[in-house]
């Protein structure tokens, strides 16, 4: 066991603050990764402020952070897939239970014994996990993931939660070149679902209730853009999408979204709003249309989707931040006051 640097939150009321937090020493299958950056997930704020304390209570002191990347800098002897000096990155997960049929598949995501990268129960050393807002992680090997060479750092770490995100779902329904294919909502989320949609060689139309964001979403990638609140545009593409990836997580009218996709088309939630929705059953029965949600992806599928990355050159738009700021990142991530990652410089830890 050793001592890592880290920000933690001490309470649900605390701003977080430096700390020390134990890290087990690497055991055989094990990789030690120094963190380069970790990307800041809306889910860090929810946590840190106890949130979900119905399903999911935070244990305090609170280390948030699952949008990782950074090098190896120590392997256990059983190691087989890295070694000292590679680019690596660790996503939400850090273990499963591995002989479910679900890690059989290699969905991890859905075993019911899966183990979070923070706030979850560490059997190493006891109490909960902490995640990468610190110098330092150990991790099984099989849940360490290769980070190609030529992507910019700092904008790949979001590519381990919001970038799974909206790629499973893409590569589930079959998302592919010369389909039309809608992205509500371009925030964190959205952004990278207009990058995948696009690299796969789809139609992107962005729906968004401001105006204000055409100019970004056509950059990112878009082939045209929506005012939601403009009932004469939606009805233009009523009955002609094949996917439409819905990030938004405030209430909202998914009917209206429901009634644009073709037969057998698909509308899948990748934004969790409060509130249920109202869905009409007619508008899925017309066309036999489906409403379907997706979480992250599994190991499998979240190397493969690095490796697209890589390939295509497709990386997170990023505020890179120093760790002093993290405070200051989460009031503006309730005002949606940053396009569209913040990614923590871990470098700046080294200071405290």
């Amino acid at each position: 066991m050793y001592k890592a640097k880290a920000y933690a939150a001490p309470s649900q009321t605390s701003p977080l603050g430096s700390t020390n937090i134990s890290r087990r020493d690497p055991t055989d299958q094990d990789v030690q990764i120094e963190i380069l950056f970790c990307g800041i997930c809306h889910s860090d704020l929810h946590q840190v402020r106890n949130e979900w304390k119905e399903v999911m209570p935070t244990v305090y002191p609170c280390v948030p952070g699952h949008e990782i990347v950074g090098r190896v800098t120590k392997v256990g002897a059983g190691v087989t897939k890295f070694k000292a000096g590679d680019l690596a990155a660790v996503g939400c997960m850090v273990d499963s239970d591995r002989t479910c049929p679900e890690c059989q598949a290699g969905l991890e995501q859905f075993c019911p014994n899966f183990t979070l990268t923070y706030n979850f129960p560490d059997k190493h050393l006891g109490g909960v996990t902490y995640g990468g807002y610190s110098d330092s992680i150990v991790v099984d090997q099989r849940f360490v993931l290769h980070v190609p060479s030529n992507l910019n750092l700092a904008g790949a770490a979001p590519l381990l939660c919001a970038g799974i995100t909206t790629y499973s779902p893409m590569r589930h329904w079959g998302v592919t070149k010369g389909q039309k294919v809608g992205i509500v909502g371009l925030g964190g989320l959205g952004h990278m679902g207009v990058k995948f949609a696009h690299a796969l060689g789809a139609h992107v139309v962005v729906f968004s209730t401001s105006p204000n964001k055409k100019d970004d979403a056509l950059r990112l990638g878009a082939d045209e853009v929506v005012i939601s609140k403009n009932a004469d545009e939606m009805q233009k593409h009523a009955g002609s999408f094949h996917f439409i990836l819905d990030a938004v997580s405030a209430d909202h009218d998914i009917n209206a979204y429901i009634n644009l996709l073709r037969r057998d088309g698909n509308v899948v939630l990748v934004g969790a709003p409060e509130k249920p929705l109202a869905v009409s059953a007619f508008g899925l029965l017309m066309g036999r249309r489906s409403l379907s949600g997706s979480p992250i992806g599994g190991i499998p599928e979240t190397q493969e989707m690095l490796d697209f990355c890589g390939k295509h050159n497709v990386t997170a738009d990023v505020e890179v931040i120093p760790i002093q700021k993290v405070n200051e990142a989460y009031e503006r991530l309730l005002k949606s006051d940053v396009k569209y990652r913040f990614s923590i410089d871990m470098a700046s830890l080294k200071s405290e």
